[in-house]
């Protein structure tokens, strides 16, 4: 019996179902790092720093701790500044597709023309070709403007929040030593 130009239908579904088991896994691992909300919203952390190094010094422990929830507020400004904008939508929504396809769901390193790219490469030139995309859109000063208040936002939060409670799961530690207490 011949089987001429037929596909065998038992590693077609096997091969899809892995990558979207391989893919589900790594959203999660990645959504993993995000921490809780309510840790981070927590009012009786929130206090002025007492000196500007103690300003940098909580910024940059708050942005190494909270990086994951940090670029979902940003992302979220963006997204609801965009709302008006459909276009500028639909591209961000296609670059966010591009992003997951090829930095994010990787499991090998990207090959082109049998060289292979190194995942620094990808970044840079997925986030250029991100910003480039958007801007083209007649959607630049909305999309600046939504940015900077993100970065604002972030700026204020993490010179804001005292780091004293935070703790790193892998050391089981404090991320830094006690900065201020209230």
């Amino acid at each position: 019996m011949t089987t001429y130009g037929t596909i065998p239908a038992s590693t077609l579904p096997s091969a899809n179902l892995e990558y979207l088991s391989r893919a589900k896994e790594r959203i999660k691992d990645g959504l993993g790092a995000r921490h809780p909300w309510k840790l981070m919203f927590n009012i009786h952390s929130l206090n002025c720093p007492r000196t500007f190094s103690e300003a940098i010094s909580r910024f940059r422990a708050n942005l190494a701790y909270f990086r994951m929830n940090y670029a979902i507020i940003v992302l979220l400004i963006l997204f609801l500044s965009l709302l008006w904008h459909p276009i500028s939508l639909v591209v961000l929504i296609i670059m966010m597709a591009l992003w997951l396809f090829l930095y994010f769901l990787r499991d090998e390193p990207l090959a082109i023309f049998n060289r292979t790219i190194v995942d620094r490469v990808v970044l840079v030139v997925l986030g250029v070709s991100t910003f480039v995309f958007l801007l083209l859109t007649d959607a630049t000063s909305n999309i600046l403007v939504s940015v900077m208040i993100g970065a604002v936002v972030v700026l204020v939060h993490a010179s804001l929040r005292r780091t004293d409670d935070l703790y790193d799961e892998e050391s089981t530690g404090l991320v830094s030593g006690p900065s201020s207490s209230s």
